[in-house]
């Protein structure tokens, strides 16, 4: 009796399984698109955001100058960290490789803790990790852990960047890991990082971006404590600061900032902020090449072809001008962004580099566009990496990229580097450290924030006016050229600054009677 109640409620209990019995024979589907909502089904209704995201980024500037920003993002980890306007475009009057050694010597041995055993001790207490990181121009201490342990984090993070001991120890420690990360910048198979420095240096010869990013080798002997002290001395100053966290409640955040990073005194003394490099980026083109045998690069069983790589660059604009904007639409309507990264089928396969280079010519294995931007300066630039033999030809189907990008985009292209710029924006902005990275590196170079809202409104603006007007702007800077491998096809830079400023992008002919 008791399976015969429950097959009576069955049928009587209303859509229930007999109604949808009706459609799993063939032929019984209801015939709705997919573009029509289902009938009988309740239309979604969603939260409402009601302007809070106006709010979401909050700034405090302390008396001596250090700005505290902070986003609240609920959940049980928080990101906290001190962002220094400080890296290697600052090291004119110093010997470069500074910022270098200060990213490997951060959490080191400071004035409260004994060694980095100990920082990672007390961080593990909170589930907490640390890391430090330098650009050109910005230098990060950032920490991830728990809420309930802002404090300590707080108070660590005061220690480490303006109590560090510094110890001779420590310091050839770091020696020995810089010679390592040199060694191993030359031996990788990815070029990239290699290429960026040379570009570089091409692009803004012997000043501020140009600087080297990583430390020479004739330089690792030549820091010391005092050298480290001096640099610090001028740079590692309140006004120069962001404490960002994101995460936490802002008013604990500036209390606890109050409480470590107020009057703390620096171990190097006070700071003398008027040794501070302000020249302005001079972009200068040119060329940097490197002969280097790239036949022996591979490791393991799948051998990587020998490659020669190039990359073009041109001068862009900074980050704080409006056509910034137009100029990240136009670096992912070329194929920059990741485009080559996996993520499922097609990702990145309609950027003209796709279309026109990698598409048409087999030979070629990568072409990827990237944009560099400082608070002065930019640049828009294309790695390419073919076969030494080819390296003439893919010059000029590069070349001839630059010059078609004068032209008027298509409108369904230009709305889809639109869409993937602002898909890229937001998905990225879904981790708590991008987002931390984002809220102080803003705040450290310009004050305030800018909302992701707002930046995509900004992005949906863009026209193809736009385009054209940032292209021809472009174009009419001299280029900066990298080469890397077997250099014997390239053509020489006259060529390639000819090709450039030509209708068609091609390379001015050459003829040789002895190959």
């Amino acid at each position: 009796s008791n399976s015969k109640d429950r097959h009576k409620r069955t049928m009587t209990e209303g859509p229930s399984a007999f109604s949808y019995r009706r459609y799993s024979g063939s032929g019984g589907y209801p015939n709705i698109p997919l573009s029509s909502p289902l009938p009988g089904v309740p239309s979604p209704t969603f939260a409402s955001v009601d302007g809070l995201e106006k709010s979401e980024t909050r700034i405090t500037t302390l008396e001596n100058g250090l700005r505290v920003a902070s986003q609240n993002k609920f959940g049980q980890f928080c990101t906290v960290g001190i962002l220094v306007n400080s890296g290697s475009r600052h090291e004119t009057k110093y010997p470069s490789g500074i910022a270098h050694f200060l990213e490997k010597l951060a959490f080191s041995s400071t004035a409260q803790y004994g060694s980095r055993d100990e920082i990672l001790l007390t961080l593990e207490k909170h589930g907490g990790i640390c890391d430090c990181q330098t650009s050109r121009d910005t230098t990060m201490y950032a920490i991830s852990a728990e809420v309930k342990g802002l404090d300590t984090v707080v108070s660590l993070l005061s220690d480490a960047v303006l109590q560090p001991r510094l110890l001779d120890e420590e310091i050839e420690m770091t020696q020995m890991a810089v010679r390592f990360e040199l060694e191993d910048l030359n031996m990788r198979p990815d070029p990239e990082p290699l290429l960026t420095e040379m570009i570089h240096a091409a692009a803004y010869r012997g000043n501020t971006v140009g600087l080297p990013r990583f430390c020479p080798g004739d330089n690792v002997d030549k820091i010391d404590q005092a050298v480290l002290h001096g640099y610090l001395r001028s740079y590692y100053c309140p006004q120069r600061m962001v404490l960002a966290g994101v995460g936490i409640e802002h008013e604990q955040l500036v209390k606890c900032a109050r409480r470590y990073l107020l009057n703390t005194r620096p171990v190097w003394g006070e700071a003398t902020p008027t040794d501070v490099d302000l020249s302005v980026a001079q972009y200068t083109g040119g060329i940097v090449k490197m002969e280097k045998d790239m036949s022996d690069v591979s490791l393991g069983p799948t051998p990587i072809p020998e490659l020669a790589h190039i990359m073009i660059g041109l001068e862009s604009c900074s980050f704080l001008e409006d056509d910034f904007i137009p100029f990240a639409v136009l670096n992912m309507m070329m194929g920059g962004g990741g485009s080559f990264s996996a993520g499922g089928p097609g990702k990145g396969m309609f950027t003209r580099l796709y279309l026109n280079v990698l598409n048409r010519h087999h030979w070629m294995y990568n072409a990827t566009a990237y944009h560099h931007s400082y608070e002065d300066s930019g640049l828009l630039c294309i790695h390419a990496s073919a076969d030494p033999r080819q390296l003439r030809e893919m010059v000029e189907i590069i070349t001839r990229e630059f010059i078609q990008m004068a032209g008027t985009p298509g409108e369904m292209e230009l709305e889809r580097a639109k869409t993937q710029l602002k898909s890229m924006l937001m998905m990225n902005l879904e981790s708590r450290p991008v987002v931390f990275e984002d809220v102080g590196r803003q705040v450290l170079s310009t004050g305030k924030r800018k909302l992701p809202h707002e930046l995509c409104a900004l992005i949906s603006n863009v026209t193809t006016s736009d385009i054209k007007r940032v292209t021809s702007k472009m174009l009419r800077s001299k280029p900066a050229v990298a080469a890397l491998g077997d250099l014997t096809e390239l053509p020489s830079f006259e060529h390639i600054q000819a090709a450039l400023s030509s209708k068609d992008g091609r390379l001015p002919r050459t003829y040789r009677l002895f190959r």
